[in-house]
């Protein structure tokens, strides 16, 4: 796993992961457009998450049988495809159908972790993964603020016909520079998903590091979603292109947490973790007082991303160890307890912004990491001591 390697799979997953979050800022452009209210285009982002949940739950799991050399540029030139009809879209519900099964087929980027944890060597696989994952969580911070550019200048569809572009040379880049990898495992179809929970059931520490994963995407989706909330309200009163500039701060607590991997390769994993969850705490505690002060919401935006960022990281990594042959499955049982966890915050986000606003949703955030320490604790005593 070279660095060109490693630099050519973090770029590659972060483009396939900014296929989920294109539209989100076009809403309005694509309502005019299409002859349809703000409200129904909403829906759009609603199919594309659905959609990227079927595909984690029944995709990403033949990362563990099937030769991933082929199955990686296969999926990416499905969705490609997938974009080509969204950009070609004559009306709404042809691209809600289209966005549903874009959401489908762009897992690339979890196929990526994965594989590149079994290209690493046992030496340096946290590095290596974390700079995988800090190219997809790039993508996804830096795909909102592309998109509202690249609309504004040539049109919401250029915005998919371009990405469309992108995953057909990247699915050509990763054909030629994958090694040819036979399936790790061989079993039906029916027994491969159902294993995903087994892997699951069958070991302490997984169940464990995913409650630290799916409380750290609580946190974080819980915070973007009150963030909109606040920084488009008084006192700030910003429109949705400068609110869209506050993933650049994001981007940079991503950057700061890639290096979390390296604590891993060092065997510092759980202190880390520890440590990561510690600086999440302090950064809640600093947005009860950032309502008024953008400086201060800079600020808590970067401490608190690099914070969830690192520890997902190494939540991911240390899974990654458990097994070797199932790392696939493990892989999709770790993003599918983020996708729920992620789920409940932005709900509660939108629930505690209407009972009592920033410093509510605020004060759940340190609820939240009180709750990851405390489970942090106890599985450095118990489940995970010693990983």
């Amino acid at each position: 796993m070279t660095r060109r390697l490693t630099f050519l799979f973090a770029v590659a997953a972060g483009v396939a992961v900014g296929n989920l979050y294109w539209a989100q800022p076009l809403l309005d452009f694509i309502a005019d457009d299409l002859n349809a209210s703000t409200a129904t285009a909403g829906w759009l982002v609603t199919a594309t998450q659905v959609g990227y949940a079927a595909g984690i739950l029944l995709l990403v799991p033949l990362g563990d049988v099937l030769d991933r050399r082929r199955f990686l540029p296969v999926m990416m030139l499905c969705a490609a495809a997938a974009l080509v009809l969204c950009a070609l879209a004559p009306t709404f519900a042809v691209l809600l159908v289209a966005i549903t099964a874009l959401g489908v087929t762009t897992v690339s980027g979890q196929i990526l972790t994965p594989l590149a944890g079994d290209l690493a060597g046992d030496g340096d696989r946290g590095r290596v993964v974390g700079a995988v994952v800090s190219g997809l969580l790039t993508g996804i911070l830096a795909s909102r603020t592309v998109s509202g550019l690249i609309a504004d200048v040539a049109g919401w569809r250029a915005v998919f016909a371009l990405a469309a572009a992108l995953s057909v040379l990247f699915a050509f880049l990763l054909y030629r520079a994958i090694p040819s990898l036979p399936g790790k495992a061989r079993m039906p179809y029916h027994r491969l998903i159902a294993s995903v929970g087994t892997v699951v059931l069958r070991d302490r520490t997984v169940r464990w590091t995913m409650a630290l994963g799916a409380s750290g995407f609580a946190a974080l989706t819980m915070f973007w979603t009150a963030l909109t909330f606040l920084l488009s309200g008084p006192p700030f009163g910003y429109p949705v292109s400068v609110i869209g500039l506050f993933g650049l701060a994001g981007i940079a607590g991503a950057l700061a947490a890639q290096r979390a991997g390296a604590l891993h390769d060092r065997g510092w994993s759980l202190p880390a973790t520890g440590a990561a969850w510690g600086l999440a705490l302090g950064a809640w505690v600093v947005a009860l007082f950032a309502g008024r002060s953008v400086v201060l919401v800079i600020v808590v935006v970067v401490v608190l991303d690099a914070a969830i960022q690192a520890q997902g990281i190494l939540n991911q990594t240390r899974l990654f160890a458990v097994s070797h042959e199932a790392r696939s499955r493990l892989n999709t049982a770790f993003i599918t307890g983020n996708f729920a966890g992620g789920a409940l915050g932005s709900a509660a986000a939108t629930v505690l912004w209407s009972a009592g606003g920033w410093r509510a949703v605020s004060a759940a955030g340190v609820v939240v990491s009180c709750f990851a320490l405390a489970v942090w604790a106890v599985g450095r005593r118990g489940p995970l001591r010693g990983t």
